[in-house]
């Protein structure tokens, strides 16, 4: 038997399945569990060619980038090496030498 998904109403756990959807008997909230798995997923990060991104790898800079503050800008060709993902518009956190810490937008890096 299967173990039935917590309601993401109200989080009952005497849903049970009504096709291909669940259904709760308690606040009657129907739902796909396969819909709320895929929002729950964590997001993919691609590089500039497609590759998918994970934490500790290393990438290069694809494009110059001017940085708001610092006297030169980040040039194509640049190694950053060992990146954090994170959430948001920048979703690469890194430390690149002679710069420090930085946030940048996968779409400028490709994997090394």
């Amino acid at each position: 038997m299967i173990d039935p998904p917590a309601c993401p109403t109200c989080k009952s756990t005497f849903a049970y399945p009504t096709g291909t959807s669940w259904m709760c008997p308690e606040c009657g909230h129907e739902w796909n569990q396969d819909e709320i798995d895929a929002e729950n997923a964590p997001a993919v990060v691609k590089d500039a060619n497609g590759t998918v991104l994970k934490d500790g790898d290393d990438v290069v800079m694809v494009k110059d980038l001017a940085v708001k503050g610092a006297i030169k800008a980040l040039k194509a060709g640049t190694k950053v090496r060992s990146i954090k993902l994170v959430e948001g518009d920048h979703n690469i956190d890194c430390r690149i030498e002679g710069f420090g810490a930085m946030a940048l937008k996968s779409e400028f890096v490709k994997k090394a």
